[in-house]
């Protein structure tokens, strides 16, 4: 009798497993930068993805503030068919030193409005490309995002990460590491490219990446315990 309900155990955790990997979007979908990491000092260009949670409204607009306590001196942005954007300048707190002397203010936010039509529809997302650098020496960017929608709702993706929590509107994080001493621009610029691809292959949709691993390994855990499940009971099958 014990072997059995070991059999029937194992199985039910398969199911748990299985049911975890088919539906992992039960994380809630949040606006992220991708890819979500880049080189101190160095160019990148990085994908804003905003995605729709709404059943009924559609995004409208979307602002990336960029903190002025981790200025970047160039901002540029790929121009996106049916939306309008406009940068705003701040006066910098320390200017940023360049080879073409100090550069005392710099863009501190982004604004895109969508026009009639274009607007980010009910469980769709969309993209928004920018090219920053040089990037600064710290340890990340947090770029404090605000989502409005056409309902006049206001979504506020500006809780910074903390240790041992999951925030509830988390703000777009680019972790920043220091440059290889060795690594040459080409090198770099290429390595960029490919981690970017490989970021938005791993986004795409509303799906969070972190439920598809855990959903993984819950699958992994799961065929395990029916493998195991079934085994002891085709023992006491033997032995009954």
């Amino acid at each position: 009798m014990r072997l059995v309900r070991l059999a029937r155990a194992g199985a039910a955790l398969a199911a748990v497993a299985v049911a975890a990997f088919t539906f992992p979007g039960v994380a809630s979908a949040h606006v992220t930068v991708n890819p979500n990491t880049a080189a101190q000092g160095g160019y990148t260009k990085v994908t804003f993805r905003v995605p729709n949670e709404k059943d009924d409204a559609s995004t409208t607009k979307v602002e990336i503030a960029i903190p002025t306590d981790t200025p970047i001196a160039s901002v540029s942005l790929k121009p996106l068919q049916g939306w309008t954007a406009v940068t705003e300048n701040s006066k910098l707190a320390t200017p940023i030193k360049t080879d073409d002397g100090e550069i005392t203010e710099a863009i501190s936010k982004i604004s895109w409005t969508a026009s009639a039509g274009a607007e980010i529809k009910p469980h769709t997302f969309q993209e928004f490309d920018v090219s920053l650098g040089p990037l600064p020496t710290a340890d990340q960017i947090v770029f404090k995002a605000l989502q409005t929608y056409s309902n006049g709702e206001i979504v506020r993706w500006i809780d910074e990460p903390a240790a041992g929590a999951e925030a509830e509107h988390p703000a777009p994080v680019l972790k920043l590491t220091k440059a290889g001493a060795a690594a040459s621009p080409a090198a770099g610029t290429a390595a960029n490219l490919a981690a970017q691809d490989a970021a938005a292959t791993a986004n795409d949709g509303d799906t969070d990446g972190t439920a598809i691993t855990l959903g993984v390994f819950a699958l992994i855990a799961g065929l395990a315990g029916l493998f195991l499940g079934v085994l002891a009971y085709r023992r006491a099958g033997r032995t009954g």
